[in-house]
């Protein structure tokens, strides 16, 4: 589920200075509290594509340190037909401020085929640091957790950009600074279980690891409306590849104006 969570930040930009800027105060437009999206996961090998587990998230509005702040969680599993191959229960967390859209706390508590990793970090965007459990890492300017991310970037203007533009940014994961970014492809219709959408559609740059290669070897489907919804995302992994379909929502901020047929 780890790959769900780190792969739906859908960015595209002129130029890495605009791009790095623009990742540093945004207004939130796209969504809200008490929005939940819920993502089916599907492995194929071969021809066959089988559903091996669900990520849901949620978005709540809290306090934090006397601050108003996005709770979102993102909760992965797999389906209990699927746990005897690799067992997984995900849970991530961030605490984001409303005004800046920035993280102000990140936790992970993952069991992934019984490789257990936790971890709570504290982000100090005034002297640049992330505290966690373990360590603490100097940062750049406007850094993001792998959830924070997915939110910031949904309230990006996608209209300005051009085919082929990208745009850079750092993510905090694991006590590391990660460089990465999104290559922005066009727009384009995508049919899902709801219908035919009008979608935006992106390349992110994949940190290496035991599932991915690594490169620009995944593409991403959004709603091309208000909402910028993350709809689907296909990716080869190490063995096949994996679909991410969204099966369910409720409490989005507008209407999906970019759903065009049923």
């Amino acid at each position: 589920m780890r790959c769900l969570l780190l792969i739906i930040i859908s960015l595209a930009a002129i130029r890495p200075a605009i791009a790095q800027n623009e990742f540093c105060g945004i207004t939130n437009t796209s969504f809200r509290a008490g929005e939940s999206i819920t993502f089916k996961v599907y492995y194929n090998l071969g021809k066959l594509f089988v559903g091996a587990g669900e990520a849901v998230f949620n978005c709540q509005l809290e306090k934090l340190n006397g601050k108003d702040v996005y709770h979102v969680t993102g909760d992965g599993k797999t389906f209990r037909t699927y746990d005897w191959f690799f067992k997984v229960r995900d849970k991530y967390e961030s605490y984001i401020d409303t005004a800046t859209l920035l993280p102000q706390r990140f936790i992970r508590n993952v069991d992934e085929g019984g490789y257990k990793i936790f971890q709570n970090v504290t982000f100090d965007h005034i002297g640049n640091t992330a505290v966690s459990n373990k360590a603490t890492t100097k940062t750049p300017p406007c850094i993001q957790d792998v959830i924070s991310a997915i939110y910031y970037a949904r309230n990006i203007n996608f209209d300005k950009y051009k085919p082929g533009d990208k745009i850079p940014f750092d993510m905090f994961l694991d006590d590391k600074i990660y460089n990465i970014y999104i290559r922005y492809i066009g727009k384009e219709t995508v049919e899902t279980k709801f219908g035919k959408f009008r979608s935006i559609k992106f390349a992110p740059l994949l940190i290496k690891g035991t599932m991915f290669e690594g490169g620009e070897k995944m593409t991403v489907w959004v709603s091309d409306d208000a909402n910028k919804v993350p709809l689907r995302v296909d990716s080869p992994i190490s063995v096949g590849s994996i679909k991410v379909d969204m099966v369910a929502y409720k409490n989005l901020r507008y209407n999906f104006t970019s759903l065009i047929s049923k």
